[in-house]
């Protein structure tokens, strides 16, 4: 039998960095399992949890701050290595005796660091004296605690990375998580594999194995599940998963409230009905979505019309179809992370679109199978499942659907002009080879109208925005740079063959200040 992936595993103790979450991610890309807990977790859990090695986050705070954060000193009487990251650095070396001070020049952005001594974490790097990194402080280590020694310095950092090699305790003040700093994978990977002696095992197909075992004892032999299914990756990964493991016991609901592109109705049909087999229910709620929003311009209005009469039919179909007694919801692992972060504990992981309070409503357990997982851990599970590839890569399509990217009043006749003018810019994208190469990609029906000439005749009509954007979480995003020859022939057919449309502009903000959707 080989190594449980759920062994070999690393504790992140967040201090409310902005990059916390890329830690966790880097370390799943390097196959170690791990797990973000706040910095104030009990030392019991910390014990419970039995990890291989301890990484301490940054954070906004200095270690002088009156409320500034402090974990238990226990996590440094355990016997495993730890690795403090800036703020963590700092917290290492306050607790162990050492002298924290204010710098006189703080360092954010891009530095220099110069190697005064290589050791195991920072063996085999490229270009090994000097290394580019990414910085973000502005206090900085005066003092070494007892049994430290520099491994490196910067400009404005006499300790940028220090290290006490007999009890197997690190510091960096520089961040290896971002992709600024080019050697920071190697970084982490030292530490998890030279000195903390990870092995890296945990897989998707560890996960799946393990998943659909835990998931046949978790809901029974008898028990039926209820899904619900967007089409997104997330609840499709979820359906196919569950269905695995229990096979025709689990009811898919999928709900056609009008407001989905073309086609797309019947593409989730197709996959999920005739493809995997699965018990599967369309809905097609398209007129009584319609007849909520008629009037309504106010997006969030919208989103919380949509939101009640989502619940209101998938209710009524659940309880047509009786006797389940699970309700499958796609939450995922940054979800889990918000409910017990650094700024505090919340009652409630926020809702997923697609169930809202029905577990409640309708004394449903939940089941939630992907819990453990980042977006792109979800996407190799797809693909593992044999999930479509165009499902498994399916760009973020919002909740709401298209009636908030149908700007102003959502009618019949506008959806269709946007989902006539989306056609064409999915397929221009997908021609160009961008598709996987950007976020998103969607055009977005304005409420305005312009003058134009078509023939020889003026015109007063419709603008579509183009939007496509570039990033890695949807925290932040950048408009992205296509081609113009890509731009022109999306424009140039969605004038020429779009009835209504008679200019189309692209959409160059970037988030923030703007927001990907428009609405």
């Amino acid at each position: 039998m080989g190594t449980d992936a759920y062994s070999e595993k690393v504790l992140i103790l967040d201090f409310g960095s902005q990059y916390t979450q890329l830690i966790a991610r880097r370390i799943r890309e390097a196959k170690v399992y791990c797990e973000i807990h706040p910095f104030n977790v009990s030392l019991e859990d910390i014990q419970h949890y039995r990890p291989r090695g301890i990484i301490l986050s940054g954070g906004p705070s200095s270690i002088y701050d009156k409320n500034a954060p402090m974990a238990d000193n226990g996590v440094l009487s355990l016997g495993v290595p730890v690795l403090g990251i800036c703020y963590g650095m700092q917290f290492l070396t306050h607790v162990l005796g050492g002298s924290v001070a204010y710098a006189p020049d703080r360092e954010y952005g891009s530095a220099m660091i110069s190697i005064v001594e290589a050791g195991d974490l920072f063996d085999g790097l490229e270009g090994l004296d000097e290394q580019p990194v990414w910085m973000s402080h502005g206090d900085r280590i005066d003092r070494l605690p007892d049994g430290f020694r520099v491994l490196a310095a910067s400009k404005n950092s006499p300790v940028a990375a220090m290290a006490d090699f007999s009890r197997k305790f690190y510091g960096v003040q520089f961040h290896p998580e971002v992709v600024h700093t080019p050697e920071g994978k190697r970084i982490l990977k030292n530490f998890l594999f030279g000195i903390c002696r990870c092995k890296p095992v945990w897989t998707m197909t560890s996960f799946v194995r393990r998943t659909i075992r835990r998931l046949r004892e978790e809901i029974g032999e008898k028990e039926r599940v209820i899904c619900g299914l967007s089409g997104g990756v997330d609840s499709s990964v979820t359906a196919v998963l569950l269905h695995r493991a229990i096979g025709e016991r689990l009811s898919c609901i999928f709900v056609d409230n009008g407001l989905l592109r073309r086609g797309e109705a019947g593409e989730v049909s197709r996959t999920f009905k005739e493809y995997y087999g699965m018990d599967f229910h369309l809905v097609d709620a398209s007129d009584a979505f319609l007849k909520s929003l008629r009037g309504v311009v106010e997006p969030e209005e919208k989103r919380k019309i949509i939101g009640r009469e989502f619940i209101r039919v998938f209710e009524q179909k659940a309880r047509e179809l009786g006797d389940a007694k699970y309700l499958a919801q796609g939450t995922l692992y940054p979800d889990v992370i918000e409910s017990v972060s650094f700024k505090g504990p919340s009652s409630v992981i926020k809702s997923h679109h697609n169930v809202g309070g029905l577990p409640e409503i309708m004394n449903l357990r939940l089941v939630e199978p992907l819990r453990e997982l980042f977006k792109d851990e979800v996407r190799e599970v797809g693909i593992e499942l044999d999930l479509p590839r165009e499902m498994v890569l399916r760009q973020p399509f919002p909740g709401p659907g298209l009636a908030i990217r149908v700007l102003g009043e959502v009618t019949v006749e506008r959806l269709e002009i946007l989902k006539a003018a989306d056609v064409i810019v999915q397929e221009e994208i997908l021609t160009a080879g961008l598709y996987e190469k950007v976020w998103q990609s969607f055009a977005v029906l304005l409420p305005v109208r312009t003058v134009g000439v078509m023939g020889d005749e003026r015109t007063y009509e419709n603008v579509i925005a183009v939007r496509v954007v570039d990033s890695l979480d949807a925290m932040t995003a950048d408009w992205s740079r296509v081609p113009y020859t890509v731009l022109g022939r999306i424009s140039n057919r969605i004038i020429n063959s779009v009835n209504g449309v008679n200019r189309v502009v692209y959409d160059i903000s970037s988030k923030p200040p703007g927001t990907i959707e428009w609405e």
